[in-house]
C-alpha cells in the first residue's frame, strides 16, 4: 500500500512523534509548494506531511498554491490525502472542540487558481465530483474515530469561503440556508484538484468556534488557539489509529 499523506492546517504544524527521514522540495510545473514535503515514520508506518500555510510563512487561504501542492503529493507516489481544517460551526452539533468527517462541499471561493485543466492537450478534464471526499477514506477515518473512541460527526457540508477575513452574520446566514454545517477557507480547491489527480481524499474539520452571529463572544484567534491546542491532539491520535488500521 502506498503511504499516506497529511496536509496540516491551522494548528497543525507538524505530527507529534514523526520521525522525520528527508525532506522533498519538489519542482512543479505550477511553482513552489507551501513548504518542502516531509517524509518520515509514524510508528511502523511510512508517512508525508506538507503545511499547506508554510509552517513559518502563515501562506493566507487565497494565496495558497493549491496546485503545487496536490501535484507534488502525486510525484512523491502517495496513496491518498487526508486534509486538516480548521472551520468555524454553523449547525447546533457542531460545537467547537467536536471534529467532523465532512461528506460534502459547497465552493464559494473565486479567483483561485481551482483546476489544472488548462485546455492545451485539447481534452475537457470533466471530472465526476459528485461525492467530492473518497467514500474509501472517508470510511477509514470513521472506523479510526470510533476505535479510538473519538467524538466527532459522520458527516457534514463544508461550506468553502474566500478568505482571508471572517464571514458577517448574514453570510453565515445565508450559508446555512444553503444547507451548510460548517465554515473554511481551505477546503476548496484542495478537494477538487485531488480529484483531478485521482488521488483519494478527505478531510478532518476541527470546528474551533461558532461561526459569525451564532456565538454569544466576539471572534478572536486567542479564542481559536484555545480550542486548536485542544482538538490538534484528538486529530493526532484519530490519524495513529488510522495508520494502525491500514
Amino acid at each position: 500500500m502506498r503511504p499516506l499523506a497529511i496536509i496540516g492546517g491551522t494548528g497543525i504544524d507538524d505530527l507529534e512523534d514523526l520521525e522525520v527521514l528527508k525532506e522533498h522540495s519538489v519542482q512543479t510545473p505550477y511553482g513552489e509548494p507551501s513548504e518542502p514535503i516531509q517524509e518520515g515514520q509514524l510508528g511502523e508506518h511510512s508517512l508525508f506531511f506538507l503545511q499547506r500555510h508554510g509552517s513559518h510563512r502563515a501562506i493566507p487561504p487565497h494565496m495558497i498554491n493549491y496546485r503545487a501542492n496536490l501535484w507534488a503529493l502525486q510525484f512523491m507516489e502517495v496513496g491518498a490525502v487526508v486534509a486538516i481544517n480548521a472551520v468555524g460551526g454553523i449547525t447546533e452539533s457542531m460545537r467547537p472542540g467536536r471534529l467532523v468527517i465532512p461528506h460534502q462541499v459547497v465552493d464559494y471561493t473565486w479567483g483561485r487558481e481551482h483546476t489544472f485543466d488548462d485546455g492545451k492537450d485539447g481534452k475537457l478534464m470533466h471530472i465526476d465530483f459528485t461525492e467530492p471526499y473518497a467514500r474509501g477514506l472517508r470510511m477509514e477515518l470513521l472506523a479510526a474515530a470510533e476505535a479510538a473512541n473519538i467524538p466527532h460527526e459522520a458527516a457534514g457540508v463544508y461550506a468553502a469561503t474566500q478568505g482571508p477575513r471572517l464571514e458577517t452574520s448574514a453570510e453565515v446566514q445565508r450559508l446555512a440556508r444553503d444547507g451548510c454545517d460548517v465554515v473554511g477557507m481551505t477546503g476548496m480547491p484542495e478537494a477538487a484538484l485531488a480529484c483531478e489527480l485521482g488521488l483519494p481524499y478527505a478531510s478532518v474539520c476541527m470546528v474551533v468556534n461558532p461561526a459569525a452571529g451564532l456565538g454569544t463572544l466576539p471572534l478572536t484567534l486567542a479564542m481559536m488557539r484555545d480550542t486548536l491546542v485542544r482538538e490538534a491532539a484528538a486529530v493526532q491520535q484519530l490519524l495513529s489509529q488510522l495508520l494502525r488500521n491500514r
